[in-house]
């Protein structure tokens, strides 16, 4: 999938990704062709949980790196490293492309891009509160020609 170019119109795609039952956080579950893809997909989840992905234009584009010695702590990494830039930064995103992943010998890397620009909540309003990316119950499956992970975000 080609990276957008800052400024330019786009339409956001059929979400792959939807919200599984649970009783009081936000369960997910994310789809790709491949782990990258899923990953690109949990990071869009993750915004649409806190705000209208629709009202988010691409007027910057930010690096974006996550490490983990697996691919469920590399998930983790990914989602906690969006929170901080959502949180600290007060960045919003509704496109990602992660250009790679890379192993070695004790852990996985990937470098990303995120389009967005800054949060406001009279343009992108305000769902939820998502305090953080919790291990419970995340995990990396592999089915058919598909990647899906599927985590909980603690509201």
């Amino acid at each position: 999938m080609r990276a957008p170019k800052i400024g330019e119109a786009f339409a956001l795609p059929a979400p792959r990704y939807k919200f599984l039952p649970h009783t009081s956080d936000a369960y997910i579950e994310s789809v790709g062709a491949t782990f990258e893809e899923a990953l690109e997909n949990a990071g869009l989840a993750l915004f649409d949980t806190m705000c209208n992905l629709k009202s988010i234009s691409h007027k910057l584009a930010d690096d974006i790196e996550a490490d983990g010695t697996d691919e469920v702590e590399l998930l983790y990494d990914w989602l906690e490293t969006l929170l901080l830039k959502f949180e600290l930064d007060g960045k919003v995103y509704s496109k990602f492309h992660v250009d790679l992943m890379k192993a070695d010998s004790s852990a996985l890397h990937i470098n990303a891009k995120a389009y967005g620009e800054a949060y406001s909540r009279q343009v992108h309003g305000s769902k939820v509160e998502v305090k953080a990316a919790t291990y419970h119950r995340m995990e990396v499956v592999r089915e058919g020609n598909s990647v899906i992970v599927r985590f909980v975000l603690d509201l």
